[in-house]
């Protein structure tokens, strides 16, 4: 097909709130060597987005400057060297930025078909929460059957997907939500229990079940001290955001004497091969799990693409329960 010379995105139209989110006309992105070019018809909605909105997470120099970072659409060009993918090819990817656009352009390598009985909605909502997840639990915590597990967030996007990977891989799965009805659905999902943070100590409950063989914490701040008392002997804590801070003092002695380790990701600056090995690892590994029912997409709330601004204030209200997404050319 004939692409039009120009698209609709939205931009952020200089650091803030979610209205400074505006909807502009740009250039259609050109593919490069190994390059695709993809007709988003939904665009997932992440709290990295809203980080870069506020001007407190900047992208890569070679990635758009416009927000997104998963989406799923229709293969529309390939660039020089594309050998997996045709145009007409539908596709879920992960994706260096831009996804919030009629148009969007990503590696073929972090690109994954969508999985058999899943729709165009629902696998947008895929690749940033399954890499992350499965790089960090599995690959980087070093998750085995058996273990215990504990995921903060339970109802967020990274937590529903990481309590159901978790639960297919074997572990015996924990998690902390912010009210009894949230909880509710941490335990739908397969968590063994759910703690609400307003009103029980995690440290205590897991404490009681033999402590955590590994934790995966977006939280930081005092969460992190309290992470490592919540850990087993030798256990593993893996942050990979800090909504309350990343700066703490923390007493290492604990550390050594009980074999502790912490460690860490980002996803979005790591090297386009890195992120061709995650998407073959979960391409391996999550799609039979999603395609034989274990795992499913916990959807929150659909908006129109002009209404990024309401997408983004439901993300910060702390409401919602699973993924956000952009309807852009359904």
């Amino acid at each position: 097909m004939t692409l039009s010379h120009s698209m609709l995105a939205i931009e952020i139209s200089a650091p803030g709130g979610p209205d400074v989110l505006k909807p502009t006309s740009v250039p259609v992105p050109v593919p490069g060597h190994g390059q695709i070019i993809i007709r988003v018809a939904y665009a997932g909605v992440n709290r990295p987005d809203a980080l870069q909105r506020a001007g407190a997470y900047a992208p890569p120099p070679s990635a758009s400057p416009l927000p997104g970072l998963e989406c799923s659409g229709t293969v529309v060009e390939v660039g020089p060297g594309v050998t997996r993918w045709q145009i007409g090819d539908q596709v879920c990817a992960l994706l260096p930025g831009g996804g919030y656009a009629e148009y969007v352009v990503t590696q073929e390598a972090h690109a994954l078909p969508i999985p058999r009985g899943m729709s165009l909605k629902e696998a947008a909502c895929l690749p940033e929460t399954c890499f992350t997840v499965w790089s960090n639990v599995v690959m980087r915590g070093g998750l085995k059957g058996g273990e215990r597990f504990l995921v903060h967030g339970g109802t967020s996007g990274i937590g529903t997907t990481a309590i159901q990977i978790a639960k297919a891989f074997g572990a015996r799965v924990f998690a902390t939500a912010g009210s009894d009805e949230k909880c509710a659905v941490c335990r739908e999902l397969g968590a063994e229990a759910a703690f609400n943070y307003t009103s029980s100590d995690f440290v205590a409950e897991m404490k009681a079940v033999g402590g955590a063989n590994l934790i995966l914490d977006m939280v930081g701040g005092p969460y992190i001290e309290r992470n490592l008392k919540a850990l087993a002997d030798g256990g593993r804590l893996v942050q990979i955001a800090f909504l309350q801070g990343a700066k703490v003092t923390l007493n290492l002695a604990e550390v050594m004497t009980r074999r502790l380790v912490l460690t860490g990701s980002t996803l979005r600056p790591q090297s386009d091969l890195a992120k061709a090995r995650i998407a073959r690892a979960v391409e391996e590994n999550v799609w039979p799990m999603v395609e034989r029912g274990a795992f499913r997409v916990v959807m929150d709330s659909e908006h129109a693409l002009h209404d990024a601004p309401a997408a983004h204030w439901r993300i910060e209200s702390g409401g919602h329960v699973g993924k956000i997404v952009l309807k852009v050319n359904p």
